[in-house]
């Protein structure tokens, strides 16, 4: 038995797990990674094992074709695996072995109906990368053949910001390390951030690996990453029966703040444009889409400067502008040179980089996304990650403008803080969310009425402006929610993950304690000397009152809070605040803690720093 045999004979023993990589917002399938199991059987201590002795051996690039074909015809045995991709792992060091980088791929593949694109091939950061001539030209085969690349373990590894330099990839994926106890890192945070920014400017969609926790998935959604992998949506299985194409853990989690993204898709839905796009290939064999059709697609659409460009699963991959035909298009012998198919120029070398997003992705990182981009001809719009339409600058201008009229339109027109709308589906919200704790607060002025009636409805509004700047900037500080109910009526929400429960009740105390230093400015002098005013009570009879003050109302939220209503809410808070104005430290709180009785109120007067 000669080597080539003998490894053969290894690796038919090498089995795959698959684990999914699934749409951060709808939790449907993108792809599968595909993971070696059973090295021991082939005689392996580890998996670095198996790849270091088939280098050393000189047979890494026969092992790696194996595996290839290896993976693609067991991850067929999925009814779906025409809908979603196969993202395989790459020896760096492979990259300079192979004669004939395809070895045979293309008849797998077609044997399944499949294109090269199906294929994605992760480029490790973990193993040093050396860029030649020569990898270069083998990376640049690989793109021309259509398999997709990605960079695996982003962030941790030998080359960094060079191997995205060079390889031009399709998808970063984020190691572990920055996802785990991300909402409590914010170093962490700023990293995923600035990669994601950076990943959206250049096209590249971003694959967060590893995530584990709830807490983990609505950071990296929060911050804008598009792809989700790790153990809350699967572990990884041998089993292809347990592999399906839509993960609905990831799309329960995703109606989270259901009522933003609703706007904002039905904003986006309006103005995007439908432009039909051209496909990269003309055929399930892979074949690129002759550039005739992109010279007649142009001559018959002469108001359109650019189209869309699509793989075989409807994916965008770029667009196809015509300024850059234009060398072509305007020499003498150009276009003719571009039509000969042995010039060796095609759609693929015409391909522009654009920003692309969900339609339910956040308007405000939309535009964040188009802005750093100056020569961006607008945001590819994608659902599932599939083509949906486009987004011209104008268009997204008209969104963000649109957006702020809504938000304005359920803010209160005073203060601009969130009106009632707005507080009410917070409170809808957080009784939905059934893996955190809250704490809400009902603020309400003390004597506000003779205030009014002394000083005037202007200067009252000028008290309840003092009350909600303090309120904007401690929340700017803290990042809590902030509403205003009406009036001398506002309401605070806090998520106990987000802040801690003794700081909530310290921060809910510096509120009051800010008004009440700062309010005194608000009176004359005569009335600042007495420290009192005069005037009229419900009954009109002249009396004196303190200086105004605002009473808080407190009620926390445990787990599970989910059979409270919204009105059994306010109600409690409403009942808390009367409480509250008639004891000396004007704060009253509660639990909410029998939902069978509905209401079960312990009242307590809360010093500053004391838990109630």
């Amino acid at each position: 038995m000669d080597k080539q045999e003998e490894w053969t004979l290894r690796t038919e023993q090498i089995d795959y797990a698959f684990q999914p990589i699934v749409n951060i917002h709808t939790g449907v399938c993108l792809g599968y990674e595909a993971l070696l199991r059973d090295y021991e059987k082939a005689g392996f201590h580890s998996i670095q094992d198996f790849f270091d002795s088939a280098f050393e051996e000189g047979m890494l690039a026969h092992v790696e074709l194996l595996l290839r074909k290896k993976a693609v015809e067991k991850l067929s045995g999925i009814n779906h695996y025409q809908r979603v991709r196969l993202f395989f792992n790459l020896d760096n060091r492979s990259l300079a072995l192979f004669d004939d980088i395809d070895g045979g791929m293309s008849v797998t593949l077609a044997k399944y109906g499949l294109h090269q694109d199906f294929i994605c091939f992760e480029m490790s950061e973990r193993h040093e990368f050396q860029y030649t001539d020569d990898t270069k030209a083998m990376l640049n085969a690989y793109k021309h053949f259509g398999y997709k690349i990605a960079i695996d373990d982003f962030g941790t590894g030998f080359s960094g910001l060079q191997l995205l330099y060079h390889s031009e990839p399709d998808f970063i994926k984020i190691d572990r390390f920055f996802i785990t106890n991300i909402e409590n890192d914010s170093r962490k945070k700023l990293f995923l951030s600035k990669v994601l920014n950076l990943a959206h400017i250049l096209g590249i969609m971003v694959i967060a690996e590893g995530v584990e926790t709830k807490k983990e998935y609505f950071i990296c959604r929060e911050i804008g990453c598009d792809f989700v992998q790790g153990y809350l949506v699967q572990r990884p299985t041998v089993n292809l029966a347990e592999l399906t194409f839509k993960y609905e853990a990831i799309s329960a989690l995703s109606t989270k703040d259901m009522r933003e993204r609703t706007i904002d898709h039905r904003l986006l839905y309006d103005q995007m444009e439908y432009i039909e796009a051209i496909h990269l290939y003309e055929d399930q064999k892979g074949r690129p889409t002759d550039m005739s059709i992109v010279f007649d697609r142009f001559r018959k659409n002469k108001t359109s400067t650019f189209f869309p460009v699509v793989n075989g699963n409807n994916e965008p991959v770029g667009l196809i502008r015509e300024k850059e035909l234009k060398e072509y298009v305007y020499s003498k012998y150009g276009k003719d040179l571009l039509l000969n198919k042995t010039y060796g120029k095609t759609l693929v070398d015409f391909l522009i980089k654009c920003p692309a997003c969900e339609i339910s992705t956040k308007i405000e990182k939309i535009l964040e996304i188009f802005s750093v981009d100056e020569h961006s001809e607008g945001v590819i719009l994608t659902e599932n990650s599939r083509y949906l339409g486009f987004l011209s600058a104008r268009a997204l201008l008209k969104v963000v403008n649109d957006k702020n009229l809504a938000i304005a339109r359920d803010s209160n027109p005073l203060t601009k803080l969130p009106g009632n709308t707005m507080i009410n589906e917070y409170i809808e919200q957080v009784l939905k969310d059934q893996e955190n704790a809250y704490i809400l607060a009902y603020f309400d002025f003390d004597n506000f009425k003779p205030y009014n009636d002394r000083y005037g409805f202007r200067q009252g509004d000028r008290a309840i402006l003092l009350f909600s700047d303090i309120l904007k900037k401690t929340s700017n500080m803290n990042r809590f929610f902030v509403g205003h109910i009406g009036g001398d009526d506002f309401f605070t929400g806090f998520r106990i993950s987000d802040i801690d429960r003794d700081s909530i009740y310290i921060i809910i105390r510096h509120i009051a304690n800010k008004f009440r230093d700062a309010i005194v400015g608000l009176y004359d002098q005569e009335d600042r000397g007495r420290g009192y005013i005069i005037a009229s009570d419900r009954y009109d009879n002249k009396r004196q009152f303190p200086f105004l003050t605002a009473s808080a109302g407190v009620l926390e939220l445990h787990k599970g809070s989910k059979d409270a209503t919204i009105e059994e809410v306010v109600s409690m808070l409403s009942s808390l605040k009367k409480t509250a104005k008639a004891i000396d430290h004007k704060i009253a709180s509660a639990h909410l803690v029998d939902l069978t009785e509905r209401i079960s109120i312990e009242q307590k007067a809360l010093l500053i720093g004391t838990t109630a």
